[in-house]
């Protein structure tokens, strides 16, 4: 299973998106520091989830971290996040 799956799999087990898209900008940062040769360590992810009702920028994004925690360890060394509740995405 690729990195990218193993945080869709962590984002629809634990946020039920609406939509959920998953882009791998690793290439953009080969040969930087925390990138490796499996060209799975840097990724950007827009999440649109009612789970984010009510929450500001910060705690949406640190609801994200801590769900990605065992990656943010591991193989993935900086995460780009776009989160929006449904409402947000039908306004814009």
């Amino acid at each position: 299973m690729s990195v990218a799956d193993d945080i869709r799999q962590i984002i629809e087990d634990q946020f039920a998106p609406k939509s959920l898209d998953i882009v791998n900008d690793s290439e953009k940062h080969a040969g930087h520091a925390g990138a490796n040769e499996t060209g799975e360590t840097h990724f950007h992810l827009t999440i649109v989830s009612e789970r984010f009702t009510g929450l500001p920028p910060v705690a949406r994004h640190r609801l994200v971290m801590t769900a990605l925690k065992p990656l943010l360890d591991g193989p993935v060394h900086a995460l780009a996040l776009t989160t929006k509740t449904p409402a947000e995405t039908q306004r814009s």
